[in-house]
């Protein structure tokens, strides 16, 4: 059975869509079959792994309305073994329509169970707000792995995050766990970046990934070229961060 793993944090700017993008292309890269499901109206994990957003058809939000299957809205990338639901703004629409919906937290759920035996890693990219769309992501995942940017406020609203993922999991899904944290734009020559990461590993309770993701002007400039960074720059420290936060993923055997 595949692992799903939702990449969620309600602050936006922490990496979360670069993690999705890049861990997804290097679990593929060791041969691991992945989905990536891009479940934020922005759209930029679609357009990141090279996909032109406004143009597909059959894409996560006429997933949700039950307008196609989930077969019809999984597209190839370019990349073998990683395929993507696609995402655009019309998502962004979703949560008005689905009220009044009944057992609306399982709509996304439902349409996974069909295919997830498929994969061997189903990777969730969050919107960055606790809204409808997150709370469909927590129900179907197995796991929440939360990136966490090396910058002063970086607790803040983690224990919003934390809260929410204790009522998913007491009211909507007991099967969900913390996959963990991940540091992201981890700067070496600040103290500050340092500081971070040791109040965040005494004050959560959580497993804390060994992999920090450096900031890295590659990783910047590789989505703009609708390619993950393994391929955009391969030697790249931050090609390299992924490809060990990948062999982490893989290797964590106590979920």
């Amino acid at each position: 059975m595949g692992r799903i793993i939702a990449i969620a944090n309600q602050k936006g700017g922490v990496g979360k869509t670069t993690t999705a993008i890049n861990l997804s292309a290097c679990l593929a890269e060791v041969n691991k079959k992945v989905l990536v499901i891009d479940m934020d109206p922005q759209g930029n994990t679609t357009s990141g792994l090279g996909l032109e957003k406004d143009e597909i058809e059959n894409n996560v939000y006429d997933l949700i309305l039950g307008e196609c299957t989930i077969r019809e809205s999984i597209h190839k990338t370019e990349i073998e073994k990683l395929s993507v639901i696609p995402s655009n703004v019309n998502l962004a629409g979703a949560e008005i329509e689905l009220l009044g919906i009944k057992d609306k937290e399982y709509i996304l759920k439902n349409e996974v169970d069909y295919i997830h035996e498929d994969y061997d890693f189903v990777i969730i990219d969050c919107p960055p707000s606790l809204n409808m769309l997150t709370i469909n992501a927590m129900t179907t995942a197995n796991t929440i792995l939360v990136p966490i940017q090396c910058e002063y406020y970086a607790l803040e609203g983690l224990s919003q995050l934390i809260h929410t993922i204790q009522l998913v999991q007491q009211r909507l899904n007991p099967e969900l766990n913390m996959e963990g944290v991940v540091f992201t734009m981890y700067d070496a020559r600040t103290n500050l970046s340092l500081q971070v990461v040791e109040n965040v590993k005494n004050n959560l309770n959580t497993t804390i990934y060994k992999t920090i993701i450096p900031r890295n002007i590659r990783l910047a400039e590789a989505p703009s070229h609708g390619l993950p960074i393994n391929i955009y720059d391969s030697k790249s420290s931050g090609a390299e961060s992924y490809r060990q936060l990948a062999q982490e993923v893989i290797n964590r055997k106590d979920i």
